[in-house]
């Protein structure tokens, strides 16, 4: 929030704030009522980090397949499966596959299963810029972390203002490393596998099998 100068200044910023964040509130449960009413979900997406300051960009594409909590992700060469227990981190360069229980995750981190809800604790909000993307109408809600402890300095959460879909997601690390997540294409309720989410150990019996717990 912009610091102010006088009382009047103050008593109108406050106004508009007060609305500004019953707003972003209104639309962050209007995105999250519609992200719960679908049986599953599909995306393509392109990921961007990046710090300046140490001369740092990497750039690639990945997938995702979520429903409920469970979730299959393929980005930068690695598959990682969710299956409401454990996650299995696949690596085919290193023909290793790295088991954890869901209690090892960072609970700071937006993992895919989080990534369409995660701003419903933890978080204020308030409205911020209006952006037109190929004639979109993105509206962007700034997330800031109610823990200081938080690695995260802020987030913004682009939102399409139609469809109430996320469009895409730009963190601000407290280190100055920014992580850009864009959605390119977001698919519902398609046909999926029963065993999409299921960890089959004998298609890897050459793979070395790294047991966190």
């Amino acid at each position: 929030m912009k610091r102010i100068l006088t009382l009047l200044i103050l008593t109108i910023t406050f106004c508009g704030f007060s609305q500004s964040k019953n707003e972003a509130k209104l639309l962050l449960k209007e995105v999250s009522e519609k992200v719960k009413s679908y049986d599953n979900i599909s995306i393509d997406f392109k990921y961007v980090l990046e710090n300046i300051s140490e001369n740092v960009r990497q750039e690639t594409r990945g997938d995702v397949v979520m429903q409920g909590e469970k979730y299959i992700l393929n980005i930068l060469g690695i598959t990682r499966i969710y299956d409401g227990n454990s996650t299995y981190n696949i690596s085919p360069e290193d023909e290793e596959v790295t088991v954890s229980s869901s209690k090892s995750d960072d609970d700071d981190s937006i993992t895919p299963s989080k990534m369409l809800s995660f701003y419903e604790d933890g978080y204020t909000y308030d409205l911020d810029i209006v952006q037109n993307v190929k004639g979109r109408k993105i509206q962007y809600v700034k997330l800031t972390p109610i823990d200081s402890n938080s690695e995260i300095k802020n987030i913004l959460l682009g939102i399409d203002a139609q469809t109430k879909h996320i469009y895409n997601l730009i963190q601000i690390g407290k280190n100055g490393t920014k992580t850009t997540l864009t959605v390119n294409s977001f698919k519902t309720n398609e046909p999926i596998s029963k065993s999409l989410f299921t960890f089959d150990i004998s298609k890897y019996s050459d793979y070395y099998i790294n047991n966190l717990d």
